[in-house]
């Protein structure tokens, strides 16, 4: 019994779906979790010359991986239901393939509405913190309770334990380190746990863990209410280059440079083993290598220096990959 572990060490939008579907290819998961969140996430797949978002279903679904929505997320039925369609009418074959832990929590139009007439900080009123707070308070609704989801059941106990299993599990996290609703910058934080301990929520023991996949951006991003980029031009040029919008709502996500304090400690406290450093082509595009060091802002002189600047600090732990495209690392 194995699991692999992806998480954000930013603040999400870093490639966690990319690096999923990367590792997916060679087919010898037998399942990919989706362990925390809702559709407040959105991962970007490129796949067989197609653009997909997916927001609940994991990306094993684009090479006939059982593909699971876990314990630690919140489902929205209907967005459920259209991301089935848009799949299928992608050429993506889900039939027998996408399932929904029993114990998982639904957001139901109330928690819709609470969010659409209430301002929270960061939301992106897709309902998700009120399915959350509803589930700790006790009186949420699970996804048995509702019957149109009733095919797509899975006890994950019984799924990963029971029956002579030996899975091997690819588990895709949500969102990212910086918003976790522990280690994040409280109170611009998420409702749910985006770190290596969110995965082991749906009935996987420490044990099982093999590697924990570290993924972020050679920059940083932030969508949310909170000051995040200087008032500097070049982050304005940065963001047209990277095409830094939301998957999920579209907005402008808000730049930096990369904060290496915080990937260091993300990597640390979620037991990181390989790391993968995305969008490098976006910096060579733009003509600056800069890293936040000691909370200041350093320069480098070209890709080389920042790269063994990286590596000499963080090698040690870990592997480390740096990835150009979307398609590929």
């Amino acid at each position: 019994m194995i699991a692999d572990v992806i998480v954000d060490l930013q603040y999400g939008d870093c490639g966690k779906g990319k690096i999923t579907h990367h590792l997916c290819k060679d087919k010898h998961y037998t399942h990919v979790l989706r362990y925390n969140g809702g559709c407040n996430a959105g991962h970007t797949i490129y796949h067989e010359g197609k653009r997909f978002i997916t927001h609940h279903i994991p990306a094993g679904v684009f090479f006939g991986v059982k593909s699971i929505i876990g314990s630690g997320c919140v489902v929205n039925v209907e967005q459920f239901f259209n991301e089935l369609e848009e799949l299928n009418n992608g050429g993506i074959d889900t039939q027998g393939l996408v399932y929904i832990a029993a114990n998982a929590h639904v957001i139901t139009n109330e928690h819709l509405e609470e969010e659409t007439r209430e301002q929270k900080i960061g939301t992106t009123k897709r309902g998700n913190g009120p399915a959350y707070r509803d589930k700790y308070a006790r009186t949420g609704v699970q996804a048995k309770d509702v019957p149109e989801l009733e095919p797509f059941l899975i006890d994950l106990y019984e799924e990963f334990h029971e029956n002579d299993a030996s899975p091997i599990i690819l588990c895709e996290g949500a969102q990212g380190f910086g918003l976790d609703i522990d280690h994040g910058d409280y109170p611009y934080v998420t409702s749910s746990h985006c770190t290596t301990a969110g995965a082991l929520l749906n009935a996987i023991p420490p044990s099982w863990v093999r590697d924990v996949w570290g993924v972020a951006k050679i920059y940083e991003t932030y969508v949310g209410s909170k000051q995040f980029e200087p008032d500097e031009p070049v982050f304005s040029k940065l963001r047209e280059i990277g095409e830094e919008y939301g998957a999920t709502t579209g907005r402008p996500r808000q730049c930096n440079w990369a904060d290496m304090s915080l990937i260091e400690r993300a990597s640390k406290i979620n037991g990181v083993t390989k790391l993968v450093f995305n969008k490098v082509d976006i910096l060579r595009e733009l003509g600056e290598w800069n890293l936040i060091i000691n909370g200041e802002a350093v320069n480098f002189e070209d890709e080389e220096s920042t790269r063994s600047y990286i590596l000499k600090r963080l090698q040690d732990d870990m592997e480390i990959y740096f990835s150009d495209s979307p398609h590929r690392i």
